[in-house]
Order: C-alpha cells, then sequence, then structure tokens
C-alpha cells in the first residue's frame, strides 16, 4: 500500500494512522521483534485504537515470533464481537502458526478486560493448546493497551 503524504489537508487523521501503522507491520514482519509486550502494544495501538468498532484479530507467529498474518478474524458492533473457538483454530492451523497473539480492541477507550474476555481467552488458550500452539498473550486495546501475560492472566 502506497504511504500517503502526511502534511496534506485532505487526509484525516485515521488515514495518517492507518499509515503509519502498515509501516509498523512491515517493519514487524522483518524482524523478531513480537517477542516483548512493550513493543507488540506499540504496534497494536497504531493500527487498531482508532476503529469504532469491536475487532476480534489474531497475531499469527513463526517459531522465531516474526509476524507471519495479522488477521482480522471476527468484526462486531460498538461493545460486542462473536469470536467462535473454531474458526480461530481453523485459521491458526491455515496460516501454519507457531504461537499467536489474541488481540481485541474495546472502542470506547477502555482497556480492563472483561470477565467475559478472560473466558474466551481460556478457552482459546484450551483450545490451541490441543494443537500444541501457545497463546503468547492477549491484548486489550484502547487508549492505552492491557497485557493479559503482563497481568498474570495467561
Amino acid at each position: 500500500m502506497p504511504i500517503k503524504p502526511l502534511l496534506s489537508e485532505t487526509y484525516s487523521e485515521n488515514d495518517i494512522l492507518a499509515s503509519a501503522a502498515n509501516i509498523l507491520e512491515e517493519k514487524f514482519t522483518q524482524t523478531p521483534t513480537f517477542s516483548s509486550a512493550a513493543e507488540t502494544k506499540s504496534f497494536l495501538q497504531f493500527k487498531m485504537a482508532a476503529l469504532e468498532h469491536e475487532t476480534f484479530c489474531i497475531m499469527h507467529l513463526n517459531s522465531q515470533h516474526h509476524l507471519i498474518e495479522f488477521e482480522e478474524l471476527f468484526r462486531g458492533t460498538i461493545n460486542a464481537a462473536a469470536v467462535y473457538p473454531r474458526e480461530v483454530v481453523k485459521s491458526v492451523l491455515a496460516h501454519n502458526a507457531s504461537a499467536v497473539i489474541l488481540v481485541h480492541n474495546h472502542p470506547s477507550g477502555v482497556p480492563e478486560p472483561s470477565e467475559s474476555d478472560k473466558t474466551l481467552t481460556r478457552s482459546l488458550k484450551a483450545a490451541l493448546a490441543l494443537i500444541d500452539v501457545p497463546v503468547l498473550d492477549h491484548i486489550v486495546v484502547g487508549k492505552e493497551c492491557v497485557s493479559f501475560a503482563e497481568r498474570g492472566l495467561l
């Protein structure tokens, strides 16, 4: 995707953030930087913070934690997205991922994980364990990012 000029009056803040996210995504697909929560959260903040609907994504990683693909799997409404473990497992197998980072946003801007977020994470972690694919983290994106791994929730 070509990068749009940043100084033009015709581009919105969302256009500029999308361009920045694409630059970061290209950078992160070439280097093994998704092994720390801080670097991952920085990438995701650009990628998802401005979304106005809840979206569940997966970062498919290879064995060195290089990004294979950042995939939007489910799109919901302003406060919910239905996530199906079967579809998550199918996607992970299709990408031949060695590990994953689960990601979703809270359009409200408040990234505090809900009880349903915690339950979903446990369910997906168990499903992916059956195919020997570890869940490295689940990150909730809002005005800031919350890492399940950093909070000891995995």
